[in-house]
Order: C-alpha cells, then sequence, then structure tokens
C-alpha cells in the first residue's frame, strides 16, 4: 500500500538540510531503485521552486511500504529526523487516484 510522509520542518532548517541532504537522498533513491518511490520533495518556504535562503518548510514522500508500521519505521530512520530538521513527522495510508 502507498504512504505519505508529511514532515514539517524547524524554523531556519535549511543549513541542517544541506549538511544531511546526501544521506537523505541516498534512502530515497534505494527506495526509487526498488520501484516503490511515487514522488518526493520538499515544501519551499517561498512560492519558488528554488527559494535560496528561504528554504524550506517540509517535506512530502509518497511510497509503498508493506505496512502503516513499515512506513513509519522508515520515517522515523531518515537522516533528517536524526539531524533535527524536522520538527514533526506524520505517516498517514495514500490511495492514489491520479495519474491512473
Amino acid at each position: 500500500m502507498l504512504y505519505a510522509i508529511i514532515a514539517v520542518d524547524v524554523p531556519d532548517s535549511l543549513p541542517l538540510r544541506q549538511q544531511t541532504r546526501p544521506a537523505h537522498l541516498a534512502r530515497l533513491q534505494a527506495l526509487q531503485d526498488a520501484g516503490r518511490l511515487v514522488l518526493a520533495g520538499p515544501h519551499p518556504a517561498i512560492d519558488s521552486p528554488e527559494p535560496g535562503a528561504a528554504g524550506f518548510t517540509g517535506s512530502l514522500v509518497v511510497a509503498e511500504f508493506p505496512d502503516l508500521a513499515a512506513a513509519e519505521d522508515w520515517a522515523a530512520a531518515d537522516p533528517y529526523q536524526a539531524a533535527g530538521v524536522y520538527q514533526q513527522v506524520s505517516v498517514k495510508p495514500f490511495k492514489q487516484v491520479f495519474p491512473s
């Protein structure tokens, strides 16, 4: 089943994000390589795909996991979580309707 992992950053998270990004992306790449990643990306803090120093306010990952517990475990082990980038993470079942 698909799960949405919705994370909210701590204020001024950009330096922590930049430092931890390679490890975070490596985990996402592993999901993609396994054919389990639907989409992933950050939420820019301003209305721009390249927010510069404004940084980001959080992230969204939609991926396939065997069950909710596995999705929660994956989210809890994210390098951004360990580095203190995220102040809150929600994991919810997700039903993809479009694109079909």
